[in-house]
Parts: structure tokens; sequence; C-alpha cells
């Protein structure tokens, strides 16, 4: 909405920086988590006197006990700052603004649905685990759908770009609706398994949106994506306004949902923040980097994914302490703001890893 003050620089010229698609990522960040501060401790309170407090578990470690009371659905949090800044900075007309503010509505519903059964109506297995799924396949195949008629590339449509290797591409024909609805579906979970821990899932989030804001803006640039031998997407930089709006929302959220937390998230906003980095990987042709950069979502979900096999084929047998992963290493000894730093760290180094695929070619 802001950068229509553009077109009045010939009235008063520094109104021109508003054209400016750096100035209004920044701007971005700082407004989410600007508006994350000042809404958060009103929607605690809320939150608190509606009584929606987290569901005390048993199926968790003990030491997670003492978190029962706290309150959740902050993710709503995320939502409100998220959305508000992106409808304030980004340009109205972009393709895939709105195209990642459906999977951001889509996804936020299922997981407001589901925390409001739990917590509200007091049904502890929440939403149908098959209506949850439902939604996520329904958003996965109208992003794919989308993406198949409009495409970011039409050069590229159905190809994948190798990251680390210089101009490879795969083209996959038909299958790459499989593997695009299986990146929508499978981030959504991914960021889900993930929030176990206070700031985890947030923390996390913010270095994947950051290194995708870098991606979106160099595959807008025509010069930038030329001279670093990237896809180049026409109208993909308004992206990294998106982007920058959401790891400023995550910021303003973390602020609250550091150890120990004040809020969590739930479902309400976990299950879309996986959601859009995974539309956002496809609307600027950078899908494998996803597993890079997204890595430790990778690891969580992949560690429950073999814990249940091993449970099932050898007999009871389990391969960690307790899945998802962060819970293994809480049961090994380590303290849970540990745990959550050291897996930001690794984080931080994933980010650096893809964006040095840049060079790297």
């Amino acid at each position: 909405m802001l950068f229509y003050l553009s077109q009045l620089r010939t009235f008063y010229s520094p109104l021109n920086v508003f054209q400016y698609l750096t100035f209004r990522t920044g701007g971005a960040v700082v407004t989410a988590f600007a508006l994350s501060l000042l809404v958060g401790p009103a929607l605690i309170r809320r939150l608190r006197g509606y009584k929606i407090q987290q569901i005390q578990r048993t199926n968790g470690p003990a030491s997670h006990l003492s978190k029962h009371g706290t309150p959740t659905m902050g993710g709503l949090l995320i939502l409100i700052a998220l959305v508000a800044t992106v409808l304030l900075w980004a340009r109205p007309d972009s393709r895939f603004i709105w195209l990642l503010l459906w999977t951001t509505g889509l996804l936020a519903l299922a997981g407001i649905y589901d925390d409001y059964a739990k917590l509200v109506k007091k049904n502890s297995a929440g939403a149908p685990s098959w209506l949850k799924l439902a939604v996520q396949l329904f958003t996965a195949v109208t992003v794919t759908g989308y993406l198949a008629f409009y495409p970011p590339n039409p050069d590229f449509a159905l190809s994948l770009s190798v990251p680390y290797t210089k101009e490879l591409i795969i083209g996959l024909g038909v299958w790459y609706s499989a593997l695009a609805m299986l990146l929508v579906v499978g981030s959504s979970n991914a960021v889900n398994l993930t929030d176990g821990l206070d700031g985890l899932a947030a923390g996390n989030i913010i270095l994947c949106a950051l290194t995708y804001g870098v991606l979106a803006y160099l595959a807008g640039n025509m010069k930038f994506a030329a001279y670093l031998k990237v896809i180049p997407v026409e109208g993909a930089g308004e992206i990294a306004v998106f982007m920058g709006a959401l790891a400023g929302a995550c910021l303003g959220f973390l602020w609250f949902n550091s150890y120990p937390a004040e809020v969590f998230m739930g479902d309400t906003s976990s299950l879309f923040l996986g959601g859009v980095i995974g539309v956002a990987a496809l609307c600027v042709k950078q899908e494998l980097l996803w597993p890079v950069v997204g890595a430790v979502f990778v690891a969580e979900t992949l560690s429950v994914i073999l814990q249940m096999g091993s449970y099932r084929l050898r007999k009871g047998r389990r391969i960690f302490r307790m899945a998802p992963l962060h819970h293994h290493f809480e049961l090994s000894g380590l303290a849970e703001p540990k745990v959550t730093v050291r897996f930001w760290i690794a984080g931080i180094m994933l980010m650096l890893a893809a964006l040095a695929s840049l060079k790297l070619r």
C-alpha cells in the first residue's frame, strides 16, 4: 500500500524511497517486529483471561510439566503482525504476495480450528488428522495448480535448479507437481513437529525467512540473477517484503516465546509458517535449497518417521530416547535452552551454506 506514495514524488521527492524494494523490506521487518511488541502483552492477557492455556501432556519430557497453564494460540500474534505488515508494505498488484497470503490464510484456519478444539472445546485430540491433512493438500493443490498455469518462469516451469552446480537443470515433467505438493505439505508438518521447545521453531523460521528473502530479491533482479546464474523470476522481489515481515513478526513473537515462554504459538501459526516458506521456495525456483536451509526441520521430521518405523518393524525398539529429535537431546541431559540455542546455531550455519550456493557454481 505504501508503495503508491512513490507516485507522489513529483510533489515531494523523498516519497520516491517507497518504490525501492530494499527500503520496503526493511520497513516490513521493523513494522512487524514493532506490531508484535505492541500487540503481544494485550493478546497474552486476553488468552490467559479466556483460559486458552497449554494442556498438560504425559507423552513429553517430565520437565515440561511445569509449562502447564502457559497461554497458547500465541500464533495469532505472528498472524496479525504478518498480514497487517504485508498489506502495508507490499505491492498489492503482486501475484506472489496474494499467493503467499492465500497459503497463510488457509493453513492458519486449520491451525486455529485445531487449537480451538483442544483448548476451548477441551478435545485433547484437537481437529481430526484427516481434516488438517485435507486442508494442507487443498492448499498445496491450489498453489501448485496456479503455478502450473502461471509459472514463475515459463522456461523452467517443470524443472529444478540444482544448487552448488553450474546451471544444472533437471526436468521432472508431470512429477514436478507431485514434488511441489510434497514440499508445501511437508514443510507445514515439519515446522509443526519442531514446535516443541521455547523459541525453537520461531528462531529457525526467522533464518529460513531471511534466506528466502535474499533469494527472492536476487531472483527478481535480472542483472543479479544473470550474474549469479540463478533462474530469473519477474516480480519475485516482492516476496522479500513478505519474508521480511515474516522474520520481523517471528522475532517479535520470540520476545515473548523465548525461555521461559510467556506464550506458545500452537498450531495457529506452526502450520502456516512452514507452508509459506515452502511456497516461497517454489516461487523463486529454489526448491532444492529448502532441505539445506530447513535441515533442522527436516531432521526433526525424519526423527519422527524413523522412530515410528523402528518401533513398528523392530518390535518396540526405539532409535531415539524420544522423538522429535529435540526431546532426544533433552532426555540425554541437555537443558532446554541449550538445545534451542544449539539448533539455532545449526540453523545459522545452514543459512550460510544455502547462501554460499550462490557463488559455489
